[in-house]
């Protein structure tokens, strides 16, 4: 094949002009005839049982068609235990801003209207919002413990397996989720330890803060099923999580998807099941587009967590023993990634003694979600600031410490599973040799700090079709959502397989009914994953070129090259056949052969983690406690950059993300459960002016798995920044800060008490 060395160049994104030009479609934008429109009745108190909802106001407003309950829509039956399902709160509100009722008009003006004019009577319930207190014998259930299901969306990202389960009958009614990761004997660790060190940290609530909010077109179908526009990551999970809702058949949902304006884990199914709902009680298309507040009230955040760590040393700089208490904030629902988050705590370094201990708890706030690297950032912040400490305890330099404990291929994980080969150590050591971290001097009032993180990859069953078209240009469908540009490297890995210019290839998303298997678009695996798919039916579909030029030309398969276009003969030019006469004797009336159509399936098993280490350089202002973030470096392992500026751009994003974990965001609730901050002007998100020069380094460690070498590259670069920062602000300022996010009154409170003493 000759190559066309499309790999490694940083090519225009396919869905670039679209989106430059504003003429990218996205669900708000569809106007369909008949259409209705939904308004959301939310619940004012955070934990309430509903005595009566009064709806007759609001149906009298003109252009009102419906107005739906919780028990119109659910009226038998436990409530649901997953976010989703739960169409509609019925018998007692969990959190405020959870939906009570949905009113449908013929304008979204009168559907609002009309909202406001629906009226809830309501006994108020005593509300819990610290996970400790809800974690203790006495507090109130939020929900019976036996409706408790199975969140999906972990394994949509990430795919962890072991660990003890405990059982958690044995545990407070809001405990829903306990596990335990141990190896050896901690305490014969910590007696073997020089330095011990404790410390407990603490994250927020995090929102994904995407632009485009949740947004949802529902149209019944003549067959008694439903068609779905709506902006989701994942169509098959979607679809899934719908028909099982509903009691439909799969094959009588289909999910058509959208462009999404932003996910980050945020968009996998939330409104679908509600809408699809309305639609087909009522036989006409209706659409539900949730306003931003709406969006902090009842969408899916990063859970807060609670990491209690206990870390032993020796003095030769040999990590002896971890002990952690970790607790999840998961809101209403369960679902936080405590597995996940555990194995990161534990297995970025070879702590010779183990015992982790991880669980979810209930609260009366919004059920949790993904949000990029689902509770990696919490472990990461945790750990590498408990490192940079027992470093600093036995006067090691804190990089040297990292070197020396840094895993590698073949150690164990906490789960027992040896790590695959991960470039752990190789981006370390890039640390070590970069100017910003080698050239660091003290400076008053100035400090550099270094964290790494990493994610262990996601992995499932794919599928994907490549197709010669009668112009002679290729066709790949998929079923995987572009939220990242992915669907520009899968037709460049076609492309190079084919031997064609990108130009030829084309990317065709169809509905969930007609696409080839894949899933979520999140957790770092589409690239690795549904690229293999392309890559083994662009294969297949070349194969069946070259089987029918062969034929035609009489001569070997072997003797053909792939050019532009054409297939000849090698060192014969002038034998050959355009793709145009292939595709006439394939795909026409008395041709004779079938038509090119390949078809690539793969199941991956095995896991390619990434890691990705930062510095960070500060300057404190010790009057305000201002941080300003002066410089940040980003080094990661990505396996092979398929399109180098792609995975920069995934790199700056999450390091961007990261900065707002770090200094800026936090969900916040008061003790009744009410909202402070469910709006884009209160919630701090950091701006471009607050955002430093990022320095952006790739490291390549081939993947023996993926489509040339290639690792998902999405979620390592979020998971260490807070920790580089906090890192630094030590450094700079002799105190630690173990809450997130560090803010300038927090740090000013600190120095202000270091002057008294």
């Amino acid at each position: 094949m000759q190559a066309t060395t499309l790999l490694a160049r940083p090519v225009r994104r396919l869905d670039g002009e679209a989106k430059v030009r504003g003429i990218a479609r996205y669900t708000d934008d569809l106007h369909l005839p008949g259409l209705l429109h939904a308004r959301l009745v939310t619940s004012p108190y955070a934990h309430a049982r509903i005595i009566r909802i009064d709806t007759s106001a609001a149906r009298a407003i003109p252009g009102v068609v419906a107005v739906f309950t919780g028990h119109d829509l659910l009226p038998v039956g436990p409530e649901p235990a997953e976010r989703a399902r739960h169409l509609l709160a019925r018998d007692k509100a969990l959190y405020a801003g959870q939906p009570v009722a949905v009113v449908i008009a013929d304008s979204p003006y009168a559907a609002a209207d009309a909202a406001s004019l629906v009226t809830v009577e309501y006994e108020v319930l005593p509300a819990v919002t610290d996970p400790l207190r809800a974690m203790r014998p006495d507090a109130p259930a939020i929900r019976p413990k036996e409706l408790e299901g199975e969140w999906a969306e972990a394994g949509m990202h990430a795919t962890v397996a072991g660990g003890q389960e405990l059982d958690v009958r044995r545990l407070p009614a809001n405990v829903t989720n306990a596990v335990r990761f141990q190896r050896g004997a901690v305490e014969q660790g910590f007696a073997q330890s020089d330095v011990i060190i404790e410390r407990t940290y603490r994250t927020p609530f995090v929102h994904q803060a995407y632009i485009e909010p949740h947004a949802s077109v529902a149209i019944p179908r003549p067959d008694g099923g439903v068609a779905i526009h709506t902006t989701t990551q994942g169509m098959f999970y979607c679809r899934n999580v719908t028909a099982t809702t509903l009691g439909l058949p799969h094959e009588l949902v289909t999910i058509v998807p959208m462009e999404v304006g932003g996910g980050f884990g945020g968009k996998t199914v939330l409104l679908e099941p509600l809408v699809a709902a309305v639609a087909l009680r009522l036989g006409r298309p209706v659409k539900l587009t949730l306003t931003r507040t709406e969006e902090f009230l009842l969408a899916t955040p990063a859970p807060a967590a609670i990491f209690e760590l206990r870390g032993g040393l020796r003095r030769d700089g040999t990590l002896t023993a971890l002990q952690a208490r970790v607790v999840f904030d998961s809101g209403a629902y369960p679902g936080a990634p405590v597995n996940i988050a555990l194995l990161l705590l534990g297995g970025t370094y070879r702590w010779e003694h183990l015992d982790l201990v991880g669980y979810e708890v209930l609260t009366n706030k919004p059920g949790t979600g993904a949000y990029r690297a689902p509770g990696v950032p919490q472990a990461t912040f945790a750990v590498e600031q408990l490192v940079d400490e027992l470093a600093q305890a036995i006067g090691m330099d804190p990089l040297e410490l990292r070197l020396r404990n840094a895993a590698r291929a073949g150690d164990p994980q906490p789960n027992g599973v040896p790590w695959p080969p991960i470039g752990l150590f190789q981006v370390l050591e890039r640390v070590r040799d970069h100017p910003l971290w080698e050239n660091r001097q003290r400076v008053p009032n100035e400090g550099w700090g270094i964290a790494v993180g990493g994610w262990p990859g996601g992995i499932e069953p794919c599928a994907a079709n490549v197709r010669l078209n009668h112009d002679g240009t290729f066709t790949v469908t998929l079923g995987a959502i572009d939220i990242t540009g992915t669907h520009t490297v899968l037709a460049m890995i076609a492309a190079e397989v084919l031997g064609q210019p990108l130009e030829r290839v084309r990317i065709a998303l169809l509905p969930s009914d007609a696409a080839p298997y894949a899933g979520m678009s999140g957790g770092s695996k589409i690239t690795y994953t549904v690229g293999l798919a392309v890559k083994a039916a662009a294969e297949e579909a070349r194969r069946q070129l070259l089987e029918i030029a062969a034929n035609e030309l009489e001569v070997a398969p072997e003797d053909l090259e792939v050019v532009e276009g054409a297939i000849r003969v090698r060192g014969v030019p002038n034998r050959q056949m355009t793709l145009q006469q292939i595709a006439a004797l394939s795909m026409a009336f008395g041709g004779r052969y079938a038509p090119v159509y390949g078809t690539g399936r793969v199941a991956v098993t095995q896991q390619s983690p990434g890691f990705n280490a930062q510095i960070a350089h500060v300057r404190v202002d010790p009057e305000t406690g201002q941080v300003e973030l002066l410089d940040l470096v980003a080094i990661q392992d990505v396996g092979r950059a398929l399109h180098p500026a792609l995975v920069e751009g995934q790199v700056h994003g999450g390091a961007a993300q990261g900065v707002g974990w770090a200094l800026h965001e936090a969900m916040r609730w008061d003790e009744s459960g009410q909202p402070l901050n469910p709006t884009f002007l209160d919630y701090d998100l950091p701006k471009a002016s607050q955002l430093p020069s990022l320095q952006v380094e790739l490291v390549e460690v081939p993947s023996p798995i993926g489509p040339f070498g290639a690792k998902g590259v999405g979620e390592p670069p979020v998971t260490p920044t807070a920790a580089a920062i906090a890192n630094a602000i030590a450094d700079a300022t002799g105190l630690r800060f173990t809450e997130l996010p560090i803010l300038p009154e927090q740090v000013c409170a600190a120095l202000t008490g270091l002057k008294r003493q």
